[in-house]
């Protein structure tokens, strides 16, 4: 993100969420292969752009929502872009990813999982009942993931 908006360097470190693969290069090849007003620059302005709305709306929705209807909504956006119903997620990580105790997050697991919507076990998620979970969230999740369309299309 910081190179394609203009930095020469990268100085932050980079995670990922869900385990898998993941690739860097040096800055000078990126400017090479991905110039300004190429197809995949313009894409990544887009891509740019969904990311300070998911930032932004997740902000409000800190303040606004409760950590029930936000951890449906980590979920919900987390579901979407792995190619799985099942991934791993510990409660250590999505209790930082939320804010919130770890035995907040243990509540609110045992809590989906009652309901069905979730199966959670050893680090595990298993999405169960999708449609519960979005009725369970916040609007934050529907504002998000259209803007994720408007701009990148559907998933």
């Amino acid at each position: 993100t910081p190179v394609v908006l203009g930095a020469d360097r990268v100085a932050v470190e980079t995670y990922m969420q869900i385990p898998g693969e993941g690739l860097r290069m040096k800055v000078d090849v990126f400017r090479k292969q991905v110039p300004p007003g190429s197809p995949l620059h313009n894409l990544l302005l887009r891509y740019i752009q969904t990311l300070m709305n998911l930032v932004m709306q997740s902000v409000a929705c800190n303040r606004l929502h409760s950590v029930e209807q936000r951890c449906c909504r980590w979920l919900l956006l987390t579901h979407d872009r792995v190619d799985s119903d099942e991934f791993p997620l510990t409660q250590e990580f999505l209790s930082q990813m939320l804010g919130v105790r770890r035995a907040s997050v243990s509540e609110i697991a045992a809590k989906l999982q009652k309901a069905g919507l979730i199966n959670y076990y050893r680090g595990r998620i298993t999405i169960l009942d999708r449609p519960g979970l979005e009725a369970g969230s916040c609007e934050c999740y529907r504002v998000i993931q259209q803007g994720y369309e408007r701009l990148l299309g559907s998933h």
